[in-house]
This record gives C-alpha cells, sequence and structure tokens, in this order.
C-alpha cells in the first residue's frame, strides 16, 4: 500500500545537503525519530540466563538490557539515579544485579533500587521507593529485542505493519551470527539508508551482481508499506538484461547454484534465464534430505530471490532462503557526519549463495560470530559492502558542498523518496498508531 505523501520524482527535492550534515536537523531528528520509533537491536538468546545483560549504545544515549528471573526481558535507561552516573560501563555480561560504581547504590534486575549508602540521611527518608530506573519500552519478535523510548508508543506489531506477517514465513527465530563488522563510518546515518532504499546504484557499484541478480527496474517488485517500510524484490539466479551485449549467458555465479543443487550449467546453454525456476523446483524437490524444512514455509520466489525490507527508521535486511543480512546505521552522539554502520550475516543453517558475495572470505563457516568494531577503511566488508561504503564516505563530502542543489530522483528510487518524508512527518509530529491487530 503507497502512502499518499510520497514525493513524486520531478517534485520537491527532499535530500537537500544539511539533512546530512546539519546540528539543528540531528537534534530534530533525535527528538522526533529516534526517540519515538521502534528499533532493532540484539538477538534475545545472547541473554538467555537470568541476570545476562548488553548494553546498547544509541546516539547520546546508553540502553541496558537484561533477562530478567522470570524469563522476560527488560530494557532500561543506563543511568544512576542518584547523580546520573552510567550504571553499567561494560558491554555485555551478567550480573545478580547492578551496582552503580560512584556511591553503591544498588538496582535489581526489574530496575528497583534496594539499597542506597546512608539512607537515613536523605530527606523524606530512605529514597529506594522513589528511585527505581527508568525502563524502556521493550518487545521480541523474530528473534530480536526491539525498543522504543516513546511511553505512549503504539505497539511494536502495529508499527511494522506488513513486515510482521511477511517476516513469519522465515525461521528467524534460530538463525546463527556468523559475521559482525561494525564499522565507524565518517558519514551520517542517513547516506546508508538511502543507499539500502534503491537498486539503481547496483549496476555501477556491485557490477558483480547483475552475473547473478535482475536489477532492471521493470522486473523489480517494489513495495511501500505504512510507517515508512519499504520492500524491494531482486530476481535471482537469473542473469541480467543489462549484461554486456544485453545478452543472457551462463554467469559462474549461476553456474555454482546450479551445481549446489545437482544442475547441469550445460544443460541450461541459450536458456540461462530459466535457470531460477529450475533452481526453485529442485530446492523443493531436495529440501526435505537437506533438511531444510523451512523452505516448505517459503515461496517459490522466496527460494531464490532476495526479499530487501527496509524498516523505518535505521534498519534494512536482505532476506534469502538461508540468511539475513543485517544492516543497520546509527547514528554518532554528537557528530552528524558520522555514524556507525553494523553489517552481519545470519544463516538459517542452509546453501545460500549470497553469503559468498557479502561475508569475507574464510568467515561464513563461524558461527555465533563476536562483534568486532573497526574504522572506515581498516579492511574489506566483502564484495557487494565495500561498495556501498566507499560510496557512502565520498558521498559525505558532496553534502558540504555549495554545488550539490538536491537530489534529482528517479521513480525507482521512489522508497529513497517516502523514507525522507516518514523522517519529516515524524518531525511534525507523525506517530503509528494502534490498529486492529493484537497487541504485541
Amino acid at each position: 500500500m503507497a502512502d499518499s505523501y510520497v514525493i513524486q520524482p520531478g517534485a520537491a527535492r527532499p535530500l537537500a545537503g544539511e539533512r546530512y550534515t546539519s546540528r539543528a536537523f540531528m537534534e530534530a531528528e533525535w527528538d522526533n525519530v529516534w526517540t519515538k520509533s521502534w528499533l532493532i537491536t540484539i538477538r534475545a538468546d545472547e541473554i538467555p540466563e537470568a541476570g545476562d545483560f548488553v548494553v546498547e549504545e544509541i546516539g547520546p544515549e546508553s540502553i541496558l538490557i537484561v533477562r530478567q528471573d522470570d524469563g522476560a526481558i527488560k530494557a532500561f535507561y543506563n543511568v544512576c539515579q542518584h547523580r546520573g552516573n552510567k550504571l553499567v560501563g561494560d558491554t555485555a555480561g551478567s550480573m545478580a544485579y547492578f551496582t552503580c560504581p560512584y556511591h553503591s547504590w544498588r538496582f535489581e534486575l526489574d530496575g528497583r533500587c534496594s539499597y542506597v549508602q546512608d539512607p537515613e540521611d536523605f530527606p523524606g527518608g530512605d529514597p529506594c521507593a522513589r528511585a527505581s530506573l527508568v525502563e524502556v519500552a521493550c518487545k521480541q519478535f523474530s528473534g530480536f529485542v526491539w525498543i522504543n523510548m516513546d511511553p505512549d508508543c503504539a505497539s511494536l506489531r502495529d508499527s511494522l505493519g506488513s513486515i510482521w506477517d511477511e517476516w513469519l514465513a522465515y525461521p528467524l527465530e534460530n538463525m546463527v551470527r556468523v559475521q559482525a563488522t561494525s564499522v565507524h563510518m565518517p558519514c551520517n546515518w542517513k547516506l546508508l539508508m538511502d543507499n539500502f532504499h534503491e537498486t539503481y546504484h547496483l549496476p555501477t557499484a556491485h557490477p558483480e551482481g547483475i552475473e547473478y541478480s535482475e536489477d532492471s527496474y521493470q522486473e523489480t517488485r517494489l513495495e511501500l508499506f505504512e510507517n515508512g517500510h519499504a520492500l524491494g524484490q531482486s530476481k535471482c539466479c537469473l542473469p541480467a538484461h543489462r549484461l554486456p551485449d544485453h545478452k543472457p549467458r551462463m554467469t559462474a555465479p549461476i553456474a555454482a547454484d546450479l551445481q549446489r543443487w545437482g544442475l547441469d550449467p550445460e544443460d541450461f546453454c541459450g536458456r540461462e534465464r530459466d535457470a531460477r525456476e529450475a533452481v526453485q523446483q529442485q530446492k523443493r524437490k531436495l529440501a526435505g534430505e537437506r533438511g531444510l524444512a523451512h523452505y516448505e514455509m517459503l515461496s517459490d520466489a522466496q527460494l531464490t530471490d532476495v526479499f530487501h525490507y527496509t524498516v523505518f527508521p535505521n534498519f534494512a535486511t536482505s532476506l534469502n532462503a538461508d540468511g539475513m543480512l543485517f544492516l543497520r546505521a546509527t547514528p554518532h552522539a554528537t557528530d552528524p557526519e558520522r555514524c556507525v554502520f553494523d553489517c552481519w550475516y545470519y544463516s538459517f543453517g542452509g546453501m545460500s549463495s549470497h553469503i559468498e558475495l557479502v561475508t569475507l572470505e574464510g568467515e561464513s563457516d563461524q558461527p555465533h560470530a563476536e562483534r568486532e568494531f573497526i574504522d572506515y577503511g581498516e579492511k574489506s566488508l566483502g564484495v557487494v559492502l565495500d561498495g556501498d561504503a566507499w560510496v557512502m564516505a565520498g558521498q559525505q563530502q558532496a553534502m558540504r558542498s555549495r554545488g550539490y542543489r538536491g537530489a534529482i530522483l528517479a521513480n525507482q528510487e521512489r522508497r529513497v523518496a517516502q523514507y525522507h518524508a516518514m523522517i519529516d512527518k515524524y518531525i511534525a509530529g507523525y506517530r503509528p498508531r494502534p490498529s486492529n491487530r493484537s497487541a504485541a
């Protein structure tokens, strides 16, 4: 369902440079977008036992996410209620309770203050009853923990809308993280998200991709969902029409996919574009013996294609039959021209050709990969993401240029237009509303 506020090509140009450089705009985004939206954070299985915790740094806020004694998960602002000291300094761990390192105030897993030093010295008596941690809305879905800093927020299900139902087809609860690189990027977080909202850049920035995926906008399914989310479906195991001489040919990645599924690439000479359907049928046939029961939940298109979802405001994911490419942008605490880019890969345990393009050599077989922080340019992010990062680092400089007059968007970039229109709507006061769906 397309939203009525989508900016049409040739109309207003929403991507003025100051959106990426202005501290005033950064503050407006923080107050009206980041603190009013559901944000994807950790995997719930990262904190399996009571007292296990992870601290998520999101812009200027630090969020403490902790497993409760009853198995639930709660989130709190990571700040002691005495004098505002950061309560937990570690990024992850396990504690029976949390003790402030400044004056030893103690907080239980559920946020209650249970001990203060010299309680009799406070006007009004022991302050414990009025000093609990400030809780943040917290829900679990698709194996992840989502948080929202707005105490009056709509439910996560209402916010995700159609995405909630579409993701149920994938075994997201059972994923294993096989790569976890987080990059300190010299660019505004929205440049990352702009990039993930369109495929117009693929032939230029990712020429290797058209050997496996049809990039033509005529054959790419685009959907604009409610609340600023979107979907782009790219047909894969399909040589692009944009290949040299505009002639389909058998390419190395498609041949490899055919061979993975017991098919001979020679049988498809002259009919290379039949490979996609043949692989779909073969996956149906062999899924059971290869232990891929979740294929039964997927459509034929989901067996071969990439379904690239963008979840407002800062998350994008390419879902294929065997895994998830996790792409998240988080703003810097004070600098609009810096951000953190999480480029992780989760596997369902299948045989995906996509992982070869998005992970680093030798890392795709490492289960439960630990998160690694690097600076931009320090190491490769994989064939595909290197091209994205290089473009965005250079693009940030152009956002400061007097010579940049704003974006001119093609119709196939309408997800970008919707995205910025939604940012503006949030700044103007828009919030997702409860629907008739059951609360989640």
